[in-house]
């Protein structure tokens, strides 16, 4: 009897052992952070756009940082991709960012009115368009420039991290393309 409570004993210790080790593999199988299942590869949408660009503005939210590109009219589409160096449409000179990684974000319309060429988004500083003093992510955000139809921005991150990019309607006859930034893998 003694022996048959040794050996039951001995199996629940086991048994308490092998527990342990799968609870200790769960977190690697766990969710990831937030629910984000976003990677870090360039990202295309769409094409050139029939409006323009009034306006660009950051967010803040739980899991990721929030860049808009306000657009009046149709965005058209998009180019985000992390390059080595941004570079601004054109001329090609570099647009120095803080942070450890640096995204290209190219809104597929002009700044400009494209009947008459005034400026339809006409920053105070070009290299500090949204204060993100206090982000989690976001170091920067400047204006690379416009030329073609199109608009680039810098937006410099803390560091290469997973991000999504995708166009809104709206409000009214507008559009947004949105850039979300996560706060970490």
């Amino acid at each position: 009897m003694r022996s048959a409570r040794r050996v039951a004993a001995a199996l629940a210790a086991v048994g308490l052992v092998l527990t342990g080790v799968v609870t200790a593999a769960a977190p690697a199988a766990a969710a990831p952070y937030c629910g984000i299942r976003w990677g870090s590869l360039p990202e295309r949408a769409g094409d050139l756009g029939a409006g323009s660009v009034r306006d660009v503005r950051a967010g803040r939210h739980a899991c990721f940082d929030r860049l808009v590109v306000d657009v009046d009219g149709d965005a058209g589409g998009y180019v985000v991709s992390y390059v080595d160096v941004v570079r601004a449409p054109g001329s090609g000179e570099r647009v120095p960012l803080r942070g450890g990684a640096a995204l290209q974000v190219v809104a597929q319309v002009p700044a400009y009115d494209r009947d008459d060429g005034s400026a339809t988004y006409d920053p105070v500083d070009a290299r500090e368009l949204v204060d993100v003093d206090g982000y989690r992510t976001f170091r920067q955000v400047a204006l690379a420039g416009s030329f073609e139809g199109t608009t680039d921005l810098g937006l410099g991150v803390r560091a290469r991290l997973p991000f999504r990019a995708f166009l809104l309607d709206g409000p009214g006859d507008g559009s947004r393309v949105v850039v979300d930034v996560a706060h970490r893998w």
